[in-house]
């Protein structure tokens, strides 16, 4: 297994370093998280089909989002390598802004649409973040590094979506608008703040046009046996989490009778819990018992989780399945670390576009999926309705996550548990 970094930074420039990125992913969810309680009822309006033609073309929205981004994810990447992590960052966050800009604008559901897949062209720093994590912390540190960055994800999901819950209540399109302006802000912030983590003797020779692509991007994703098993947990990971993003601000109105401010405060909810166990308890928890048996307890949590949400029958009981919801994000920081461990320096931009495009390719079927089993399940001709089962079958692909990656990484054990 490759170390994934030659010469380490000296602690203080690593922890400076950690903390710029971190600031700017944080900035970044803020954006994202303000308009996830907005955007299906600005679908919604512009439809004029109710909640179950809203589904269906929030199923549409984000499968194209997803297959943007399965084709520039390992663009992005490469490029990071051959020129560095900092100028993808910020050329990401100014696309992002103006991308808010035009989705705040929108006449219509097609403009709106093009808003998207502009968006998903755009969003490359939380690949490029990822890379820029594994070239300024060790490898025995990565699962902690990750962990916080995932803080930052949890702490963005704590105010954006409450923020856009509030703002959505005063006009459906103010929080693309302060979006807009979080996005421009991080890119003026990166511009005169975030430093270069990838020095030129340490970037690829070239830019590699047959590395760039999806296909050849994820044949990196075959390098071991470990990374290739990895990489279908990933997968799994990524399309049971597309449940939460394609059915559940619906599924809250449809069967809690949650409106756009009450799935923003559950949502703020949700990103106080992640943010806590990415934070306090990813690091802590690698060290002490070893980043396979976190991975795998992770996702075992995950699976209760799902299994929780697509049960419960009353609002309260669905709460009950957020922490359980939290202790799953356990899995993703040391799935990340024992990637990186088996790549080269060099190859940082790649394993992280290659994996950001594994999450994307979920991304082409998962919304798709997901939303119209929803749609099917809750269909006025249905004489059975079962508006959970999307999140049923969302656990039982976490819980085919936990075999696969038992199996993925017994030959590693020795070297990533403690005795």
């Amino acid at each position: 297994m490759s170390d994934g970094v030659h010469t380490p930074l000296p602690t203080p420039v690593r922890r400076a370093a950690v903390v710029f990125v971190f600031i700017t992913v944080l900035i970044d969810i803020l954006a994202f998280g303000i308009i996830i309680p907005v955007l299906p009822h600005l679908i919604e309006s512009m439809t004029g089909g109710g909640v179950s033609g809203a589904a269906w073309w929030v199923g549409v929205f984000g499968t194209v989002f997803a297959a943007v981004q399965f084709i520039s994810s390992p663009i992005q990447g490469a490029l990071s390598d051959r020129f560095g992590r900092r100028p993808v960052i910020l050329l990401s966050n100014l696309g992002l802004g103006l991308d808010f800009v035009i989705m705040a604008l929108a006449p219509s559901l097609w403009v709106l649409l093009l808003g998207r897949i502009i968006s998903g062209f755009t969003a490359a720093s939380f690949t490029t973040a990822n890379a820029y994590i594994a070239d300024v912390t060790p490898p025995e540190k990565r699962a902690g590094a990750f962990g916080l960055l995932g803080g930052a994800f949890g702490i963005g999901f704590i105010i954006g979506p409450a923020l856009g819950g509030f703002l959505g209540g005063l006009d459906l399109r103010l929080p693309f608008w302060v979006a807009a302006g979080l996005a421009l802000t991080n890119f003026l912030y990166g511009f005169f703040i975030l430093p270069e983590s990838l020095p030129p003797e340490r970037r690829a020779p070239k830019f590699e046009p047959h590395s760039a692509h999806p296909l050849g991007a994820l044949r990196l994703l075959r390098c071991s046996p470990t990374v290739f098993g990895l990489a279908i947990v990933t997968f799994l990971f990524y399309l049971a989490h597309y449940v939460l993003q394609t059915t559940f601000v619906l599924y809250a109105d449809y069967r809690y009778h949650w409106g756009a401010q009450a799935v923003g405060f559950v949502l703020a909810l949700v990103g106080a819990c992640d943010g806590t166990v990415q934070v306090f308890l990813t690091g802590r928890l690698a060290r002490r018992f070893g980043e396979r048996r976190v991975l795998i307890t992770g996702l075992l949590f995950g699976t209760a989780a799902f299994a929780v949400m697509g049960l419960a029958d009353t609002g309260w009981v669905f709460l009950i399945g957020i922490p359980l919801m939290a202790l799953w994000s356990l899995s993703g920081p040391p799935m990340q670390s024992i990637m990186t461990r088996c790549v080269a320096p060099d190859q940082q931009g790649r394993l992280q576009g290659a994996i950001t495009s594994l999450g994307s390719f979920a991304g082409i079927f998962g919304p798709y999926l997901f939303a119209q089993i929803f749609a099917f399940s809750i269909a006025p001709a249905r004489t059975v309705h079962l508006p959970g089962i999307a999140f049923l079958l969302a656990a039982a692909l976490v819980a085919a996550g936990v075999v696969v990656a038992a199996r993925a990484t017994r030959d590693v054990a020795p070297l990533l548990d403690p005795p």
